[in-house]
């Protein structure tokens, strides 16, 4: 079976506007929550949230192509951009139908569809624009880097919540196995700051309304946690077989070795009380990669900042990892973050691949209160540095949809 390797990533972020930007800012615990300025929030519980700031699409895709299209959209373009730029792989009309494009979006376009909803009730139907609905369908998180880029191949976007970008390099991959393409841009791309969805998150009371002080609100796996912190951004993978990424001399930045996908089938919010499909998702990964629990090195987990959440993932780790589960070492990047939904598992993607080039763990910074439940090592406030050779990267979303993935040190083997 042929294996997939990541020659380029592309991230935009609270934490930052390019994959080296954030990996600086995660690895020295620089949080990117501040006050939300995109809309209004004053009717909302909820003021804070992870921004990507000093973003001008304009300067990438100019005045004419920004404008026909949402954030989100924008950020997909320059995210794969940056990929396909660190990967130095050209789109050719040779290679056009080889390469595919696997970009998940949960919300699509948020923004849009909110002014439009504006218009709508304040100035009438005739009143909306033309390019309105094109720009609010999730796909075209995917359908936009392919039109930049020139990309034929297959192309769709998955939408399972806060699993999508998780599951879309998962599902790229297998389209590498079974012989589909040869290369694949898979991430996902998340811009819903806009007041109807935060009011709705507010309203489930998801969100965490430490206002005061925004970059100590996203607190995982601490005692005092009350709510994850929304935010946005878009991530890309450039994904290759490993005979592509040789034939074109491309340097290999790690290899996907194994993914496990499940769905706990019990709520549309809450995880699974047994955590049993998530395990099972663990284990599965842990198979296709061909090692056991004792061979990871570091756990990068889904880690939200939400009292259920952080308590039943800690409960799964020990399911699988058993006393192992003690000396592993796991962070939540969300600390810094933010949870950008249908982004966290790209970001946090990314994160552990540099962490195993690096040789770095980045740590859960805001961890100043221990909680019974979450006893185990979370790499607190500081960074650690450890010889990595495989890592595994937990995502879980809404409606029960788990992803795991598991990265693995390419020694040019």
């Amino acid at each position: 079976m042929k294996r997939v390797v990541i020659t380029g990533m592309g991230l935009l972020a609270p934490t930052g506007n390019n994959v080296a930007e954030n990996w600086e800012n995660i690895k020295a615990g620089k949080s990117g929550i501040g006050i939300i300025t995109r809309f209004d929030h004053a009717q909302l519980d909820t003021h804070i949230g992870g921004e990507v700031r000093n973003f001008d699409p304009v300067k990438f895709l100019g005045h004419k192509e920004a404008r026909r299209m949402d954030r989100f959209a924008q950020f997909s373009i320059v995210a794969s951009m940056e990929a396909a730029e660190q990967a130095k792989y050209t789109v050719t009309a040779e290679n056009s139908f080889q390469t595919a494009v696997l970009i998940g979006a949960g919300f699509g376009g948020s923004e849009t569809l909110q002014d439009g909803m504006d218009t709508l009730y304040s100035q009438g139907a005739k009143r909306i624009k033309p390019l309105t609905f094109p720009s609010v369908i999730s796909n075209m998180g995917a359908a936009q880097p392919a039109m930049r880029l020139g990309i034929r191949g297959v192309n769709f976007s998955i939408a399972a919540a806060c699993a999508t970008s998780a599951l879309c390099i998962g599902e790229g991959a297998e389209l590498i196995k079974r012989g589909d393409a040869d290369a694949v841009f898979a991430g996902g791309s998340e811009a819903s700051m806009a007041l109807f969805s935060m009011a709705g998150l507010n309203a489930m009371r998801a969100l965490s309304t430490y206002n005061d002080a925004p970059t100590k609100a996203s607190r995982p796996f601490d005692a005092k946690r009350d709510g994850f912190v929304p935010s946005e951004g878009a991530g890309v993978l450039l994904l290759e077989s490993l005979e592509s990424a040789q034939a074109r001399g491309a340097v290999i930045l790690a290899e996907l070795a194994g993914y496990g996908a499940t769905c706990d089938a019990s709520h549309i919010t809450a995880p699974d009380p047994e955590g049993t499909a998530v395990a099972y998702a663990m284990r599965r990964a842990l198979q296709k990669a061909g090692i056991t629990p004792e061979q990871i090195d570091y756990i990068n987990a889904h880690g939200t900042s939400t009292p259920i959440n952080d308590a039943q993932e800690t409960k799964v780790i020990k399911q699988v990892f058993g006393d192992y589960a003690y000396k592993v070492p796991i962070s939540s990047t969300k600390s810094m973050t933010g949870h950008a939904m249908s982004s966290s598992g790209v970001f946090e993607a990314v994160f552990s691949i540099m962490a195993i080039r690096e040789g770095i763990i980045p740590p859960t910074i805001n961890y100043e209160n221990p909680d019974p439940e979450c006893d185990l090592d979370y790499v607190p406030n500081v960074a650690r540095k450890a010889e990595l050779q495989y890592v595994m990267s937990n995502s879980f979303g809404f409606g029960g949809q788990n992803a795991v993935l598991i990265f693995k040190r390419w020694d040019g083997q």
